[in-house]
């Protein structure tokens, strides 16, 4: 079950816009995967650094993490969702932003190196893809890779994903409900 809230958002570039933002992610599981939503306490510690007592498995939190729970944080989204394997942290997953205008939703996602290459972000992206278009505000889920990293081109296409468009510095990926 989520909350979904509509509330206007004063931005730039978005002044004025009503942005429809889900307040609770349910933790989800996938066959090897327990993804557990991020609380906002927990939230900060990351963002100010602290991650003792989540049960990091090594490489985690990867460069990105800390940046993105505090993205979440300033511009009022959940955090995302811990990537739990045999109860240790090994990645994290969330959303950019909230709902657009047209029921689109953007993810993020990234594993420990020792987790990646072993079908774990397929298993990722499926579960928060699946339950992003479940919810009724949410038509598209779109998600931004590197041309150049083959591994997350083919996690996505394996989670439904198709390329949408490509240039030089990224492809864009959908998944549609």
């Amino acid at each position: 079950m989520c909350g979904v809230q509509r509330r206007r958002i004063e931005q730039s570039g978005a002044a004025g816009k009503t942005a429809v933002v889900i307040e609770h992610f349910a933790p989800l599981q996938t066959s090897r995967l327990r993804l557990e939503p991020i609380t906002e306490e927990v939230a900060r510690s990351i963002a100010s650094g602290d991650v003792a007592g989540l049960g990091a498995a090594d490489g985690w939190p990867q460069a990105g993490t800390k940046n993105g729970v505090a993205l979440a944080i300033e511009h009022g989204h959940p955090a995302g969702w811990f990537v739990r394997c045999s109860g240790r942290v090994i990645g994290d997953c969330g959303i950019r932003a909230p709902v657009d205008d047209a029921g689109c939703m953007e993810i993020g996602y990234g594993l420990a190196g020792p987790y990646q290459g072993q079908g774990f972000g397929s298993e990722v992206v499926m579960a928060i893809s699946d339950w992003l278009l479940a919810q009724p505000v949410v038509s598209t889920v779109r998600a931004r890779t590197l041309p150049s990293n083959a591994a997350s081109c083919r996690v996505l296409e394996k989670a439904g994903f198709t390329i949408v468009s490509t240039t030089e510095d990224e492809s864009i990926y959908e998944r549609h409900a």
